[in-house]
């Protein structure tokens, strides 16, 4: 008698770089084990098309346009709050992994792992395990146990929401661009600039801006 096969996992993708999620789909259905069944360039129509394909693990970045990805994962985890979930993303896991497992996902790799690595994140996560680097593990559970935040960044000190004023700042965007962005008023992203400012400790505007391009450029070289 015939071994009926197992269902494999069926993940979603959310990335807003087409030539990526290819490279991301044909990397999981090459597993035996898994294949996707479906996916979206960005989070609003990530969620339109979640209820119909009920997936069993959903893939997503941090970077897109409109909800970025720390938001999208709020949102999943109230609409779907046993939907696992893995971020992939190209930014700096020191400043993003643990805010995006405050935010719901279970685990968190970078894009430049090696295939191997993504899929034991997966893994890990569809049995509902966090899967974090070696490095950063240690950092959570020192902090899990009181220990003192290692002094890696400045920007750990911003929120989310100010995080991601930052980057648009860094991409060029003014403060009523980053409002339609973003859905806000100016004079809440002015707040958002100024708080910006103080956690920094930089003097001016100017000085606040050339920092958000740097560290814009620097995270999109992967350095």
């Amino acid at each position: 008698m015939k071994t009926k096969p197992l269902p494999k996992t069926q993940i979603f993708l959310v990335e807003d770089h087409q030539i990526v999620r290819q490279g991301i789909a044909r990397m999981i259905n090459a597993e035996a084990d898994m294949e996707v069944c479906g996916e979206a360039s960005d989070a609003r129509e990530a969620l339109r098309l979640l209820a119909a394909r009920r997936p069993d693990l959903v893939i997503a970045d941090i970077s897109m346009s409109g909800m970025n990805g720390i938001e999208f994962l709020k949102h999943l985890k109230m609409l779907y709050p046993d939907l696992p979930t893995v971020v992939l993303s190209m930014h700096d896991e020191a400043i993003y992994a643990e805010r995006a497992l405050r935010a719901g996902a279970l685990a968190f790799v970078m894009k430049r792992e090696s295939a191997p690595k993504v899929m034991a994140a997966i893994r890990k996560a569809r049995g509902g395990n966090y899967y974090v680097s070696e490095k950063i593990g240690a950092g959570i559970f020192q902090k899990l146990l009181n220990s003192k935040r290692p002094p890696e960044s400045s920007f750990a000190e911003l929120s989310d929401r100010e995080l991601e004023v930052f980057e648009l700042l860094g991409r060029g965007l003014g403060s009523r661009q980053i409002a339609g962005e973003l859905h806000l008023s100016v004079k809440t992203i002015d707040t958002h600039r100024t708080h910006i400012k103080e956690k920094l400790g930089v003097r001016s505007a100017t000085e606040m801006i050339q920092r958000a391009v740097q560290w814009v450029e620097r995270e999109s070289s992967g350095n």
